[in-house]
Order: C-alpha cells, then sequence, then structure tokens
C-alpha cells in the first residue's frame, strides 16, 4: 500500500512538470520555426557560427506582435491594416475563414468586449443538472427576437479539454453567476473538480 501511495504521489508531481514542459518545448519549437523565414544569412544559427539556440524565434514572435501593433497605432498603419483587410475579404473562401477568426478573435481579445468576462452555473446537460459556463454575450437580435424572456449567449467547456463545448442561448434567469475569475473557473473544469477556487462569498 506505501509503494502505491509513493508512486501515486510521484506521478501527481511529475505528470503535469512533464505536460507543461511538453507544451512549452512544443510551442517553442513551433516559434523558433518561424526563423526559416528569414534569409540564409540572417538567421542566428548562421551568425554565430552554427550554434542553435532555444527560444530565438519566440523573441522574433514577440518582436513581430509588438511591432505589428506600433505601426497599427498610427494613422498609415491603420490604413495599411484597412488594405489587407480589404485584401483578405475579396479572396474566395479565405475571406469567410478570415472573417470568422477575427471576428472571435476581436470579441475575446478586445479590452471592450465581454466574451469570457463572467463564469456561470446554467442548467446542463438536463434540468436536474449544473455545470461551469462562461457568458459570451447577448443572442443576435434575430434570435432575441423570437425568446420572450431575457437570455444569454454562453459556452459550455468539457473537460479536460476546455477548447471543445457547446455554445447554447439560455435564459439569464436560469443562470447563477460565480463569484469566482474566469482563469479560477477555468482550472476548476480542467480539474475535473479537484481543484477548488478560494471561496469568497456570495457573489454580486
Amino acid at each position: 500500500m506505501h509503494m502505491r501511495r509513493y508512486f501515486i504521489t510521484g506521478l501527481l508531481i511529475w505528470v503535469p512538470l512533464g505536460i507543461t514542459l511538453w507544451v512549452i518545448s512544443t510551442l517553442v519549437g513551433a516559434m523558433d520555426s518561424l526563423l526559416l523565414l528569414l534569409p540564409e544569412s540572417a538567421r542566428p544559427i548562421n551568425l554565430l557560427g552554427g550554434l542553435h539556440i532555444p527560444g530565438l524565434g519566440v523573441i522574433l514572435a514577440l518582436l513581430v506582435v509588438l511591432t505589428t501593433g506600433l505601426l497599427s497605432a498610427n494613422l498609415l498603419g491603420q490604413r495599411i491594416v484597412r488594405f489587407w483587410e480589404e485584401l483578405m475579404n475579396r479572396i474566395p473562401v479565405v475571406k469567410s475563414i478570415y472573417g470568422s477568426v477575427k471576428q472571435v478573435s476581436d470579441t475575446v481579445l478586445s479590452d471592450s468586449g465581454q466574451a469570457f468576462r463572467k463564469a456561470l452555473l446554467v442548467r446542463f446537460p438536463h434540468s436536474e443538472a449544473w455545470t461551469v459556463a462562461f457568458m459570451t454575450g447577448l443572442p443576435a437580435p434575430e434570435i432575441a427576437g423570437k425568446l420572450i424572456d431575457e437570455h444569454v449567449s454562453v459556452y459550455v467547456p468539457t473537460t479536460p479539454n476546455p477548447t471543445s463545448g457547446y455554445f447554447m442561448v439560455v435564459r439569464r434567469a436560469d443562470t447563477v453567476e460565480l463569484n469566482m475569475s474566469v482563469d479560477e473557473a477555468l482550472k476548476y473544469v480542467i480539474s475535473m473538480g479537484v481543484v477548488s477556487p478560494p471561496h469568497r462569498g456570495e457573489s454580486a
């Protein structure tokens, strides 16, 4: 029994660490592949005499993102961005993918957006059960006009992979707002309820 307990304790330490290192290694490797976009003479491995330093692609990616943000903040940059968006929206198939992804990213990443700003309890998958969901906004006017009561749009993540889930429109009266951050709610979902967020009393 003691050996089994020690083995499980060891797994609880090494499994999260191993998965974390694997994810970081995969991300760093993917970003390092961006260095292949540079001219061969300008690649760090050639400038450093064949020495490969992991993580330089991460620095390059951060510089590209920051530079893009700085350039788009002025009038000329905004015109370039509009021209680029108009060009993408004129290409068949591409415009559908680009438009959808841009709408989602604008909604989720924008400071003014309300997507994933609140963690809720909703009844799912039946009226006798509850699960954690995230408010993503209000239903489209076409949908809201056909509903009697006030409704909200929610995303119900699956466990342990929260990137897949269900989009639902539910009555606001049938939701319970949780007094926990989105990060805490995500950890709670991913851990299948094992990692419980701190108790802060009644929600506002």
